[in-house]
């Protein structure tokens, strides 16, 4: 293991109790399933699916972590009093952006994107979306979305049409989704069902 990598098993285990403020967040497929039987859907419900693009390496380091500071920003009141947070940020910094790799033989540093193969990634990735998805989708989006959760690099959700605006809201959140930094995401179409 290399050194970076100790520090990163670190930020992993801090960033895990920042993971539950993620509003979006699910822990799996279970979860999912569980939260679908107990939601009451009206017939107008449209469901949704949405597909990052290469998540990982679409997320630039200084947005990455600047959202994470934001995040531990706004939910400061949540956190336990002693959350490292200078300490947090300034070793998940030197972690994403000194990340090195093999590959055939040889060795290669990651210049942009999440460092890929830490431990951190996964919950970094989350969290630094989170806090967009927190602040902007959720909040803006939240008449329309009866459900959104996801979990990786998928969402799922339940879309509620409302009689004015549906079409240019629709086209407004698939925009949104798609507006923090370079990252960018594949949305199906609204349907009402299931296709076979």
């Amino acid at each position: 293991m290399s050194f970076l990598a100790f520090f990163s098993v670190w930020l992993d285990y801090k960033m895990k109790e920042l993971l539950p403020l993620v509003q979006s967040h699910i822990k799996n497929s279970s979860s999912l399933i569980q939260d679908l039987k107990s939601l009451k859907n009206p017939e107008s419900a449209l469901l949704f699916t949405a597909d990052a693009m290469s998540m990982y390496t679409n997320i630039d380091t200084p947005t990455g972590v600047s959202a994470i500071r934001d995040f531990i920003e706004t939910n400061k009141h949540s956190l336990l009093n002693n959350f490292p947070t200078e300490l947090f940020l300034e070793i998940l910094s030197t972690v994403m952006e000194n990340n090195i790799f093999t590959f055939a033989g040889t060795y290669w540093q990651q210049l942009t994107g999440t460092a890929m193969g830490t431990p951190v990634a996964c919950t970094y990735a989350t969290v630094s979306f989170g806090q967009y998805e927190n602040t902007n989708i959720l909040h803006i989006f939240n008449s329309h979305l009866l459900y959104y959760k996801w979990y990786i690099d998928n969402v799922f959700g339940i879309w509620l049409p409302r009689q004015n605006n549906h079409i240019q809201s629709w086209t407004n959140f698939k925009d949104t989704l798609s507006n923090w930094g370079s990252l960018k995401w594949t949305v199906e179409e609204l349907a009402t069902k299931q296709s076979s």
